[in-house]
């Protein structure tokens, strides 16, 4: 195909309302390599998604009134991307942000931009519509000073939808927009606006989905209603594995409130008009006895779980460099047990079967794969079905989402014209949904008589974190139909993205590296993808590890870092919050006081994050009080500074929360976390007295995403803090205040 210039842009005219591939593909990995193998690559010279969607028009339409819809492929989660990517594209656009629509993913209306996870919103579709816009404003003034007969450079946009030339004579983006034709390829180098120009990137706009969250609006897809919407019941033992020995289809066909029991296999459903009469339904019959999954759930540790199973082992990482002998030698396992996503509402979905055009509404991170997996399932063609994101109430991963979406599909299919609305109970989200997996860390690392790092092994231990439905086998109902779908096997994630080696690979300067990643496709519970995946226990571990060292070295922590790094936007974010914190004038004040750092750069390609901690220990009770947090953060080009503080100071207070409180139990049959009260999460008494997060000014440069960034190094700066304060390394996450009560009565 011949090459896009300027002047072949300008040869069509009218508004284009479609988009389409037209090129052969080839695929990429999408969502940070999680799910399938993600959209087609028809471009490999354009920047983030537009690879796979190189027509404007799959990203930008603009309207007679000169106002913009904006599509992206990538989905609200509370990250507040609708927020900066509406910031994104009405500043390479010059528009005011109220004249920008954003549309997030809908399998009818956005380009298919895969999972949205892994941190790589802004990174591909931040980019995409960066570019997209800049191409599209390059359009409008080149158009408009042709229509005026002078040069481009004589035009300008003035950030309110108007182009005018230096004669005064002006024009709308409307009356433009109607002659030119953006259903045409993006060109690979559109000028974009540099930070001294920009009228909305960099600046705090009001998050556009917070309002509906405080004034009790519709603002999840919990809180959604359609006309004549029939209520669902999902009818299961408690526990994965488990089955409900049910009575007779006739029998509870009779059963007051039910319009509709829905039975295929071993999947059972109750339909109801009211959603209390479907609760009360759903409580009688999951009463009932069941029988015991076929395979035991683990009962032991985590590292004896994991390490009883066949492994297949990956070299991550394998230097050797002559180095000076070593003097001081550290060895240390690190654990993480299963953990749940602690989704503050159970998994939701709608779905409605109308003229044979099934659509369904969800919060599944992969709206297109939800598409995918109801085709499969329901053995329908896949153009008949529309998927659309409506975000849910907490996600972090794969929790029940995609479950309860195609079991939604499922009933609403057997249910033509009537709406259905289907959620799961809390105790169905603790007892079904996938888990966080458990992971084990051995390291064994040296430094020389200069203290130098002269040796460092490393071993993780995993299961897959990569086992996102893409198929009718990898959701429950799936597995329970009669004529049911195998579940596919786990495969583990290429680096540098990683699933259990996600970030096992120091990003610091070490000679002598052997790093092996101990992949486990056997699941012994059912598990996948949570926030950051592995890299919250290898960053756990990796910088423990350096705190240890550092102790036998007798240096301080950060100057043991520091030595070590050689990335200079690595060393910025590290020194920049150590000063921020006062770290080299800390000073311990009273007993069981401790300060505590860490550092990472999530999958050594994302965003930077340094975080330093003060932290105090009740005697009496071992109870962690985090004073104070300082965090540090280089994730590129600033689109929205609040909504970097947003997303480093959700993870922190998440990542502290899996450190001290959660994990998932289990007695060897089931489950036994189904509720707050089994499963604690932080409460707001326990989150720190004081975050500040600063951010690096990084203009021009490309994004990076934010989102999973504070995960490991937040864990790992508390583990060191406790360190500090206790004199005891702790290993072993939960580290609970019964763990440290009993480390320190002593003390």
């Amino acid at each position: 195909m011949s090459a896009i210039t300027r002047r072949s842009f300008l040869a069509a005219s009218g508004i284009a309302v479609a988009f389409a591939l037209a090129r052969p593909a080839r695929a990429q990995l999408a969502g940070g390599g999680e799910g399938g193998a993600g959209p087609a690559i028809v471009n490999a010279d354009l920047p983030g998604s537009l690879k796979s969607w190189p027509y404007l028009d799959a990203w930008i339409q603009l309207d007679q009134n000169g106002k913009a819809t904006v599509f992206t492929g990538k989905a609200e989660l509370g990250q507040g991307i609708r927020t900066a990517l509406t910031q994104v594209a009405a500043e390479e656009l010059d528009l005011p942000p109220s004249k920008v629509t954003l549309v997030t993913v809908d399998t009818l209306r956005t380009p298919d931009e895969g999972l949205t996870a892994g941190s790589h919103s802004m990174q591909d579709s931040g980019t995409a519509i960066r570019n997209a816009a800049a191409n599209v404003r390059m359009l409008l003034l080149a158009k408009a000073a042709a229509t005026l007969g002078v040069a481009e450079a004589d035009v300008a946009t003035k950030g309110n939808g108007t182009i005018v030339a230096a004669d005064g004579r002006s024009f709308g983006y409307g009356e433009i927009a109607a002659a030119v034709s953006l259903h045409v390829e993006a060109l690979p180098n559109a000028p974009l606006r540099q930070k001294g120009q920009f009228r909305t990137m960099g600046f705090n706009l009001p998050r556009l989905d917070i309002p509906a969250k405080t004034t009790g609006g519709e603002a999840f897809i919990q809180d959604m209603r359609l006309p004549g919407m029939l209520h669902a019941r999902v009818i299961r033992g408690p526990s994965i594995g488990t089955r409900l020995k049910l009575p007779p289809d006739s029998e509870i066909e009779a059963m007051d409130g039910v319009v509709k029991f829905v039975r295929n296999g071993d999947f059972a459903a109750v339909v109801s008009r009211r959603e209390w009469d479907a609760v009360k339904l759903m409580r009688r019959l999951q009463a009932l006895p069941y029988t015991a999954a076929n395979e035991p759930l683990p009962s032991g540790g985590v590292a004896e779980t994991l390490k009883a199973l066949p492994a297949r082992d990956i070299v991550i990482l394998d230097t050797s460099t002559p180095t000076a002998d070593p003097k001081h030698s550290v060895s240390q396992s690190f654990t993480r047990n299963w953990i749940s996503h602690g989704s503050i509402g159970p998994s939701c979905a709608l779905a409605w079967l109308q003229d044979d055009q099934l659509t369904i509404w969800t919060h599944s991170q992969g709206t297109f794969d939800v598409r995918r997996v109801a085709a499969e399932l329901l053995n329908r063609p896949i153009e008949t079905i529309r998927a659309i994101h409506v975000e849910g109430a907490g996600c972090y991963g794969q929790n029940g989402a995609d479950d309860v979406a195609a079991e939604a599909a499922l009933i609403a299919a057997s249910m033509p014209g009537k709406p259905i609305r289907l959620q799961w109970m809390r105790e169905q989200e603790f007892g079904w949904e996938p888990l966080g997996p458990g992971m084990v860390t051995e390291v064994d690392a040296a430094i020389d008589a200069g203290d130098r790092i002269v040796k460092w092994n490393y071993d993780v231990w995993s299961n897959p974190h990569n086992n996102r439905p893409v198929g009718a086998g990898g959701v429950l109902v799936g597995n329970e139909v009669a004529q049911s779908f195998p579940i596919p096997e786990g495969k583990p994630i290429p680096m540098p993205e990683g699933d259990g080696s996600r970030n096992s690979n120091p990003l610091y300067d070490l000679p002598n590296t052997h790093v092996i990643y101990h992949f486990i496709k056997d699941m012994p519970i059912r598990v996948s993808a949570l926030r950051s995946l592995g890299a919250h226990l290898n960053v756990f571990s990796i910088e423990s590890m350096f705190d240890e060292l550092a102790l036998k070295a007798g240096v301080d922590p950060l100057d043991m870092r520091l030595a070590h790094m050689a990335d200079d936007r690595a060393r910025s974010v590290m020194l920049t919050a150590s000063e921020a914190f006062g770290w080299k004038t800390r000073k311990k004040t009273s007993p069981l006081q401790g300060f505590g750092m860490a550092f990472a750069r999530y999958k050594n390609l994302g965003a930077y994050c340094a975080v330093f901690m003060e932290i105090t220990v009740e005697r009496d009770t071992g109870r962690l009080t985090v004073r104070r947090v300082q965090a540090d953060v280089d994730c590129g080009e600033v689109v929205s500074p609040d909504g970097v503080h947003n997303q480093v100071e959700g993870a922190i207070i998440q990542s502290l929360s899996w450190c001290t409180r959660e994990a998932s139990g289990n007695d060897g049959t089931l489950r036994t976390a189904f509720d707050w009260s089994t499963y604690p999460i932080l409460r707001f008494r326990d989150v720190p007295e004081k975050i500040a997060v600063t951010v690096q000014q990084q203009p021009g440069k490309p994004f990076l995403g934010v989102a999973e960034c504070g995960q490991g190094p937040a864990s790992a700066a508390l583990a060191n803090a406790l360190a500090d304060a206790t004199g005891v390394r702790f290993t072993h996450m939960p580290i609970t205040a019964e763990k440290v009560r009993a480390a320190i009565v002593t003390l």
